[in-house]
């Protein structure tokens, strides 16, 4: 009996042990926090860690090298609207999709980014023309920041007359980036909430920046004055099979979650309500 007793007590003693190690395994990440494995299938939405929170601007850490910055705009239509974008760091190097949504805010974000991210940002790329994505390019800039957008972004705020077209460099169709040996992806692949409404990828973290494209969980349909409601729909299939690795979905307002926003906004627009 007293054998039996102890054996319980070794296997009890070594699943404790494992339990602990597994709970405490990780890289070291960018800003020094232990590192997480993102989730096989993302059912809810995945947990995130606010670094930093201001009246104008929040960071919230999402992966391991994939943070959310959200930022405000004032509309007519909709009130005051949160605005998602997805920062990529890796290696002292950092690319950043859509700017918040004015310069006093961006000035936040490059800060942190240099500062207590230690990293230097080598790219800004909207992901379309609308102000929740350029309104910080002019702040940008004056960082010597380079910027990158699709061809019919620049092409469309040509014609508006926005003066931030001439800081951006045009890249056709998609463009990769490398930050410390690791690649980060822009892609336009169709029309949807507007006609130059391109993604953002991130493989190592399997991070889809969906931007305005993406409808959030439950979410409404928005502003549609520049989209094409018909073509949406097969927008997002495509996006759905071109990154089919993807487990975390940012889109451009409200919550993250899986790859349920991606069904979940093509239901949304294939639904004649």
């Amino acid at each position: 009996m007293k054998r039996v007793l102890k054996r319980i007590k070794v296997i009890l003693f070594i699943s404790v042990a494992v339990m602990i190690v597994s709970c405490n395994s990780g890289s070291k990440n960018n800003d020094g926090s232990t590192g997480f494995s993102v989730p096989v299938e993302m059912k809810s939405d995945p947990a995130e860690i606010v670094l930093y929170q201001s009246p104008n601007l929040i960071l919230k850490k999402i992966s391991p090298h994939v943070y959310r910055h959200i930022s405000y705009l004032n509309t007519n239509d909709f009130g005051k609207v949160e605005c998602n974008g997805m920062v990529v760091v890796n290696e002292g190097k950092a690319v950043i999709f859509d700017t918040p949504a004015s310069d006093s805010s961006s000035e936040e974000l490059i800060n942190y980014v240099n500062k207590n991210l230690n990293s230097i940002i080598t790219a800004i790329i909207p992901t379309h023309f609308h102000n929740d994505c350029v309104g910080g390019i002019k702040t940008f800039g004056e960082h010597h920041i380079p910027g990158y957008a699709f061809s019919k972004t620049i092409d469309i705020l040509k014609k508006e007359g926005n003066e931030n077209a001439s800081l951006l460099k045009p890249f056709a169709d998609s463009i990769a980036f490398d930050i410390g040996g690791k690649k980060v992806y822009a892609e336009y692949v169709g029309e949807g909430h507007t006609k130059d409404n391109i993604v953002g990828y991130f493989p190592d973290d399997s991070v889809l920046f969906g931007g305005c494209l993406i409808k959030e969980l439950n979410g409404p349909k928005g502003f549609l004055g520049d989209a094409n409601v018909k073509a949406w729909p097969a927008t997002v299939l495509k996006v759905k099979q071109k990154y089919p690795q993807a487990k975390v979905v940012i889109p451009g307002h409200g919550k993250p979650g899986g790859t349920n926003l991606l069904d979940y906004t093509m239901a949304l627009f294939s639904s004649k309500k």
